[in-house]
């Protein structure tokens, strides 16, 4: 548990990784580029046109090492990974849970509840930062907003109920994306409404990216603990959908993604010229700026802060781990209540 396994995340179009004795090579146009010991490394994210050998495949594989493909915008492409760990025993509590409205519904709740304390701290301390008042006062007002949102969230008595509070909720955080931006980044960075496929703005295109990769983590975490990432309390279940992944990703979404984008916005990490504008609308990171934001990604995960729960500190990248063993303990009954990740 106190150990982060560091991503290695490959972006370079056209490279090659292969294996050395116990290591991983990098090639590119033929010639060596990086070499990294294969036991400093937890997974490999590979984004864009790169390719593995069939040796260095198989050596993951039988590591443990998952291996993920994500294309330029950061979506998830494909995924090889080692034989199903975990245990079964695990599983069939989760499966069991997932048929019982009572339990998936306090399940839901503690997700969206997780979600909207979180989006509301984000919004508090943007405030308690902001030196201009008209700001300062639009930013406690929809703190206001999210709080009525969060108590009437315990009276919701289904999942449409819980997702019209979120979807309420939601609106109101993104309406103030603007606000929570410094004033001389704002001519660059104007943000109207949440755009996913494709992003019409930089914003999106920057939060959308670091939610593909943060489900990525919480993927890898549910799977690590034994669950299976694909049978959700919240997210409507369909084949391929990743939903307890999904779910899981909500209490981090303010805290982990969207504090560290309008970080690199208002330090001036991240500028217009770390974006491609294309025809039709759509805006996508560029290679400068995924290699800025992954950077800046990894170092956060290697912070640490005082769990509110475990009441230690913890290294911020192991939240995700933390949280897949609590809901791991929930549905095992070996505690009361699934209790989500609420940052101070």
């Amino acid at each position: 548990m106190r150990q982060i396994l560091n991503t290695l995340y490959i972006m370079t179009e056209g490279s090659y990784l292969r294996l050395e004795r116990e290591t991983l090579v990098v090639m590119v146009d033929k010639e060596k580029r990086m070499q990294v010991p294969l036991h400093h490394l937890g997974s490999i994210v590979c984004i864009g046109r790169v390719s593995m050998s069939s040796g260095l495949m198989a050596r993951n594989a039988e590591d443990g090492r998952t291996v993920v493909w994500l294309n330029h915008h950061g979506r998830f492409q494909a995924r090889v990974e080692g034989g199903v760990n975990g245990n079964i025993l695990l599983r069939q509590a989760q499966f069991r849970c997932a048929d019982k409205k009572e339990k998936t519904l306090l399940l839901a709740k503690a997700f969206i509840a997780g979600k909207l304390r979180n989006s509301r701290q984000v919004l508090q301390r943007s405030a308690r930062d902001s030196k201009d008042e008209a700001d300062k006062k639009s930013l406690k007002r929809a703190a206001k907003s999210l709080a009525i949102n969060l108590r009437n969230l315990e009276y919701a008595e289904s999942h449409d109920s819980i997702r019209g509070f979120e979807g309420d909720a939601a609106r109101v955080y993104f309406e103030q994306f603007n606000v929570m931006i410094k004033p001389k980044m704002r001519d660059d960075f104007k943000f109207t409404k949440r755009s996913r496929r494709p992003p019409k703005d930089a914003i999106n295109a920057l939060i959308s990216f670091l939610y593909s990769i943060l489900l990525n983590d919480c993927r890898s975490a549910l799977e690590t603990v034994g669950l299976d990432s694909q049978l959700g309390f919240l997210h409507t279940v369909r084949p391929g959908r990743h939903a307890l992944a999904l779910d899981l990703l909500e209490e981090f979404r303010a805290v982990l993604g969207d504090r560290l984008a309008m970080t690199l916005i208002n330090r001036g990490q991240i500028r217009l010229k770390d974006f491609d504008f294309r025809e039709g609308g759509s805006v996508l990171l560029n290679d400068t700026g995924r290699k800025t934001l992954l950077v800046a990604y990894q170092e956060r995960k290697k912070e640490t802060l005082n769990h509110p729960l475990l009441d230690q500190n913890v290294e911020i990248g192991l939240l995700p781990l933390i949280q897949a063993r609590m809901l791991a303990r929930y549905l095992r009954e070996d505690i009361e209540a699934y209790i989500p990740y609420l940052h101070k």
